[in-house]
């Protein structure tokens, strides 16, 4: 069974104790026992391997991991300018969680903030059957208090890398987020794992001012960052990692931003991308991936190049996004056999066009899966907006409605009440059906802006992705293993169509991730199965602890004037 760098030995012999029992009545195939994950065997992971189908087989590791963390009003100056920031734990990015596959997770959010409430996001976990753990307020919780501590707990079925931020308004733009990394098999060979890599634009102004005065296009970054560090005006440090010359390193690529849609690159290397979110893929090579906000990719590095100092480049496109320095977010990568380990590089970038390009149609999944052909919900959801006019911001629409939440009263606890008369702001979209039935979506832009759109609780199987109208019929589209993934790019005045299986009964999000988007009401719920969510809550993790966070927002509010000026997520 394998086990995750700095494992505990109680937590090892517990994790032995239960694979011995699983041994004892279980059969094993001798060749898949013998499967261990190794520098030449990536693929294998103890009685399973890259071939296993992730959706329905996950490893029962017996592990429990658990982690704290507290989300702090500090000063930081990530890149040498000192502002005002939400970070937890005091840093940027916050501690990587990590688990291997089939782990249990803990994550023990306490408030620090002085007069926010807040909630934790595991950006792209599916949360089977624990839709009250995915940390959205309004929608799946009430915010924790100021002061207050909930304990989300989730199953990791998926494995790959991801990220966790607040979901609670703007707070992660201003730095509340970290990345996951959950350990399982690679599609490809490769000697070492540098870990996470978190790529993002950086403003210098506080994210709730900046959409306070945004009538337009999201304002200007100043900066970005590239695991929480840069260079601004002479100040700051340049991330930086020494690899050997002649080994293969994987490294996770998330991008955390606001707004900048980027690409990354070494200079002089290729990257071997071989998962997209937390889909493993068929390996391709590129000499740069293009990557949208919340987008993740693992890329293998092989470290084949003259010994030298290398530019780590993630450079927003002007394109489809505004920033101040967007020919300087860098990071270094240093051979250990340099022959300056401390000079700057004077490497070049690759050539490029500038766009806002996305890689999901260049996937294939390494699992091959098939769109099932019977479909309970369907239909289109336009995007559209309403210009701000005399210094109202402006608002974004789905589906004809501008999203926003009551903190008090969240989706789950009307439909734990077995209300389902929602709120129209709400913009809940009811699917019904059954595990083996499918929900199909066309969602279609007018409007000259690229979108990021994120689904909870689900990947999204891209049937098509195009420009200009969408003139097709639901009814013809089908797919053999078409790519999937849990953030894809809705382009500039065109369409996505997308599908994914009825068999995750919860109220899931739909949204843009451009922070400013979302926060002007780009949204929309899904509630799936209403009726099974309605007859026990308590199986999709309602419980007397989620139960006394809404009683403690509700008493919180009784006494403070809260002002939602936006979405509320």
């Amino acid at each position: 069974m394998p086990l995750a760098r700095g494992l505990s030995l109680p937590a090892a012999a517990a994790a032995t104790a239960a694979l011995l029992a699983l041994l004892s009545v279980v059969a094993v195939d001798p060749a898949r026992a013998a499967c261990d994950n190794t520098a030449s065997a990536r693929s294998c992971w103890g009685d399973y391997d890259i071939s296993t189908d992730y959706y329905s087989t996950v490893p029962d590791t017996g592990v429990t991991r658990t982690y704290y963390l507290s989300l702090d009003n500090v000063t930081m100056a990530p890149d040498g300018y000192s502002r005002y920031v939400m970070a937890f734990n005091s840093s940027i990015p916050g501690p990587t969680i990590t688990a291997d596959w089939g782990d249990t997770v803990e994550v023990i959010v306490t408030n620090n903030l002085a007069e926010n409430g807040t909630s934790l996001h595991f950006h792209g976990l599916r949360q089977n059957y624990t839709n009250a753990q995915d940390g959205v307020p309004g929608v799946t919780q009430c915010p924790i208090v100021p002061g207050g501590t909930y304990k989300y707990t989730w199953r990791a079925t998926q494995y790959g890398t991801t990220w966790y931020h607040s979901h609670f308004s703007l707070q992660f733009g201003n730095g509340a987020f970290g990345a996951i990394v959950i350990n399982g098999p690679t599609t490809a060979n490769y000697d070492y794992d540098l870990g996470p890599i978190t790529i993002g634009d950086w403003a210098h102004k506080d994210a709730f001012y900046l959409f306070s005065i945004n009538t337009g296009a999201p304002p200007s970054a100043d900066n970005g960052l590239i695991n929480g560090t840069n260079m601004y005006d002479g100040s700051g440090s340049y991330f930086t990692t020494t690899v050997e010359s002649g080994y293969r390193y994987k490294l996770r690529i998330i991008n955390s931003g606001v707004y900048a849609h980027m690409k990354f690159m070494i200079d002089g290397h290729t990257l071997e991308v071989v998962a997209a979110d937390l889909v493993p893929v068929t390996p391709y090579n590129a000499s740069y991936i293009d990557i949208g906000l919340g987008q993740r990719y693992d890329v293998i590095v092989t470290m084949n190049q003259t010994a030298d100092n290398y530019w780590i480049r993630a450079i927003p496109q002007v394109t489809c996004t505004n920033n101040n320095n967007y020919a300087n977010i860098k990071g270094i990568l240093r051979y250990s056999t340099a022959s300056n380990t401390s000079a700057d590089p004077t490497s070049s970038a690759y050539t490029y066009t500038d766009a806002c390009a996305d890689e999901t149609m260049s996937l294939t999944p390494y699992v091959s899966k098939v769109v099932g052909s019977t479909s309970t919900a369907s239909g289109t959801l336009p995007v559209s907006f309403s210009p701000g006019t005399g210094g109202t911001v402006q608002h974004w629409k789905m589906n004809g409605t501008n999203m926003v939440v009551d903190w008090a009263d969240p989706s789950l606890e009307m439909i734990q009440a077995k209300n389902s008369s929602y709120p129209s702001s709400f913009n809940v979209v009811s699917i019904n059906g059954t595990s083996d039935d499918w929900a199909y979506f066309v969602i279609t832009s007018s409007n000259a802006v690229d979108h990021p759109m994120h689904i909870h609780g689900h990947d999204f199987w891209v049937l098509a992705r195009g420009t200009g109208s969408f003139s097709g019929k639901l009814s013809t589209y089908s797919g053999t293993n078409p790519p999937r993934r849990d953030v894809v790019m809705l382009p500039a005045s065109g369409y996505l169509v997308v599908a994914f299986p009825i068999d995750n009964p919860g109220a899931w999000l739909i949204h843009c991730h451009i922070a400013f988007h979302v926060s002007e009401g780009l949204s929309l719920q899904f509630v799936e199965r209403y009726s099974d969510i309605a007859a026990n809550t308590a199986a999709v993790g309602v419980d007397s602890q989620w139960n006394s966070t809404c009683s403690a927002w509700s008493d919180y509010i009784s006494g403070v004037t809260i002002d939602q000026d936006d979405s509320g997520i």
